[in-house]
């Protein structure tokens, strides 16, 4: 358990601290001076079923309020002193109301200096401090009278403290690792040590970790453990990790960096959140108003965006949109305060509900229908109730991530939902069971609607099908489902389209005859610069209307592509020039390239370098600006043909990875349906 001390200055916080410890936490030279703290303190206390309790004794001053919230985030139990000579004071204030902020519900009150207050005044101060934990998360709390002169009620608290450690409840170790570090220092012969509050997981040593979010990664030497030397460390503990890595150093890790699991390594700048104004406002908070974001033991400096139509008036509560300075590594469901930016009092705090807030739409019913389903606490209502509503459709690896989730975890929820899931990259996308069942119907009636509508056409367009259907897939994962439908013979994919299994548009015995002839000669190596209709007319001494013809029927069949006026391409080369015209661009500084580059690469004329460019702007393929162009990546598999290198596809006798390709399953008297979660396992990073 973790016990952290709150107060205003000068009520006797450090000297409690020693009196049930024996340890002095103040360790800098003008604390030691002032004698007042000035930065966190720590000190631990054995228990006798051979636990240790933590301390973090923090300051009381005004001025190091930011230093008190680097402390308070991660401790279970909170011991708020307050002096019977002062009674409650400003700081008393402000500290309980960021301890409700931080949703700590367990702590008691030492009622300190009963020694300078008569019984009378004692009496008094304790019905003050009843009335000023009424409606806060500490109303229960027992008031411990005490002196650290003549020992009077220290010996009560600290069994008070010991008494309530085993029912503290246990923290997240089954999530992934997170620490939030408050010290970074050197120790000859060891190197590097960061000591913080385990928010979440285990850590071993061996273990490999980052530093988030400036992204070093590092090696755990060693571990101490409440003080202790250990091989392993978990959340609720005080932990010191000595740390190896290319540069890692004590400058180099800072208050308020993370050291986490691999996996949840990924910062954030922008963070939807619920949100609670203080009662002792002044005012209500405005669009786009400034302040001092303190998340576990970071302060940086923050937006607030409004996602409602009106300001938040003191004691209200709103969803906000939080806008950083610079990303931090957090997780979803974590505590948060808020203060002013003159860091002269606390305007309030909440919770962090979504960790990759949308920049624009940020206040559509449909987004804040989301937020609601964030507002959840179990991760598994969480995503249940997500994928209810639009756009019905959840990354998985996402959603695990930041929650810190850890994969034995996704995975049951997984199976206890019956999710179907689709593999892509680095992606897996999840569907609740009536969502896909809706979904393929509705493809499969697409496909038929179009081949009744068009039964010249060899299929539709894989982009232009995507967008017809609701849920609206990502394209990755929209490509890994029509693998899996094509796998199990519900589609069938042809180059960039995708039709029923049953449609074909077949040429002639006499169409076949004459294409036979033809397609050698757009091919070969004169294939980026075909003859044009007039000239294969010549060449096969056919009529050239007939030519034509033919030729605009197999591009409606996807095999060719009129480039420009009676030029046809083989669909074949069409795709070896978008490939082209991609590698260019990854080599160019500038991710562009010119017409020249694009001639010489295909060893062809100026002017049909051009039309064929034009024919790629045209369709959107490339985009020119003066006379260089870029590559519009969410366009290129128009031509593209699919491989089954993309996107997790299925390797015909090679094994599959952990989250492979959808595994399309069918049973008795149902559908078939993506696979389920007997095998998953999130991608590497």
């Amino acid at each position: 358990m973790i016990v952290g001390t709150a107060g205003h200055i000068d009520h006797g916080k450090t000297a409690l601290v020693r009196a049930l410890t024996g340890i002095d936490t103040d360790r800098l030279k003008e604390e030691k001076a002032r004698g007042i703290s000035i930065d966190l303190g720590f000190a631990y206390l054995p228990a006798p079923d051979g636990s240790v309790l933590g301390f973090v004794d923090v300051p009381g001053h005004e001025k190091f309020i930011h230093n008190m919230l680097a402390g308070a985030t991660g401790i279970d139990f909170v011991l708020l002193v307050i002096a019977a000579d002062d009674g409650v004071m400003p700081q008393t204030r402000e500290h309980l109301a960021i301890i409700d902020l931080l949703g700590i519900r367990r702590g008691v009150v030492a009622l300190t200096k009963i020694d300078l207050a008569a019984p009378p005044r004692r009496a008094q101060v304790s019905a003050d401090i009843a009335r000023l934990l009424q409606g806060t998360r500490l109303a229960d709390s027992g008031i411990v009278p005490v002196s650290t002169v003549s020992g009077d009620g220290i010996g009560e608290l600290r069994r008070h403290l010991l008494d309530a450690a085993p029912t503290i409840r246990t923290r997240a170790i089954a999530q992934r690792f997170r620490l939030a570090v408050d010290r970074s220092f050197t120790i000859a012969g060891a190197g590097t040590v960061v000591t913080g509050t385990v928010l979440s997981g285990a850590v071993s040593t061996g273990d490999r970790v980052v530093v988030s979010p400036s992204g070093l990664v590092a090696r755990v030497r060693a571990i101490h453990a409440q003080n202790r030397p250990a091989e392993r460390g978990v959340a609720g503990q005080r932990c010191a990790l000595n740390l190896a890595g290319d540069g890692i150093s004590k400058d180099a890790i800072e208050r308020g960096q993370v050291v986490l699991d691999p996996e949840l390594h990924a910062p954030t700048d922008r963070i939807d959140a619920a949100f609670t104004l203080l009662a002792t406002e002044p005012r209500p908070v405005a669009q786009w108003m400034p302040a001092r974001l303190h998340h576990a033991a970071t302060d940086i400096g923050a937006r607030i965006v409004l996602l409602g139509d009106a300001p938040i008036r003191p004691g209200g509560a709103a969803p906000v949109q939080l806008v950083l300075e610079r990303p931090i590594a957090a997780v979803a469901g974590d505590h948060f305060v808020l203060r002013d930016t003159t860091a002269q009092r606390t305007i309030g705090g909440g919770i962090f509900l979504d960790l990759r807030a949308p920049p624009r739409r940020r206040r559509t019913p449909e987004r804040l229908a989301q937020l609601e389903a964030h507002r959840l606490g179990d991760p598994e209502r969480a995503l249940a109730a997500l994928l209810d509503i639009s756009p019905h459709v959840v990354d998985l690896v996402a959603f695990a991530r930041d929650r810190a989730l850890a994969e034995p975890t996704i995975q049951a929820i997984g199976e206890r939902l019956g999710l179907i899931r689709a593999a892509a990259a680095e992606s897996v996308y999840a569907l609740s069971p009536a969502v896909w069942l809706r979904f393929k119907r509705d493809l499969l009636a697409s496909l038929q609607d179009f081949h009744a509508g068009n039964p010249d056409l060899p299929g539709i367009g894989l982009e232009r099908l995507r967008l017809q259907l609701a849920p609206r897939l990502p394209p990755p994962a929209f490509r890994s489902v029509l693998q899996g439908l094509a796998q199990a013979k519900d589609v069938a994919l042809d180059g960039a389209w995708a039709r029923l299994p049953g449609h074909e548009v077949r040429l002639t015995p006499e169409n076949e005859r004459t294409w036979s002839g033809i397609a050698p000669l757009l091919g070969g190596a004169e294939r980026f610069r075909p003859p044009r209709v007039r000239d294969i007319a010549a060449l096969q001494a056919l009529r050239e209307p007939d030519v034509r013809r033919l030729l605009k029927l197999l591009g409606r069949m996807g095999r060719i592509d009129e480039v420009a006026h009676d030029h046809f391409f083989l669909r074949a080369t069409v795709a070896e020039m978008v490939e082209i015209i991609v590698d260019l661009t990854a080599h160019a500084p500038s991710e562009d390239f010119t017409a020249a580059q694009f001639r010489d690469r295909v060893d062809n004329g100026r002017k049909v370098a051009i039309q064929i460019l034009e024919f790629f702007d045209r369709h959107g393929v490339t985009m020119r600006r003066d006379d260089r162009r870029r590559v519009n990546k969410h366009r290129l598999d128009l031509f593209r043909r699919p491989t089954d290198d993309e996107n997790g596809a299925h390797h015909p006798g090679r094994e599959s990875s952990p989250v492979g390709r959808p595994d399309f399953k069918s049973g008795r008297g149902r559908e078939p349906v993506l696979g389920g979660f007997d095998s998953l396992s999130l991608p590497p990073r």
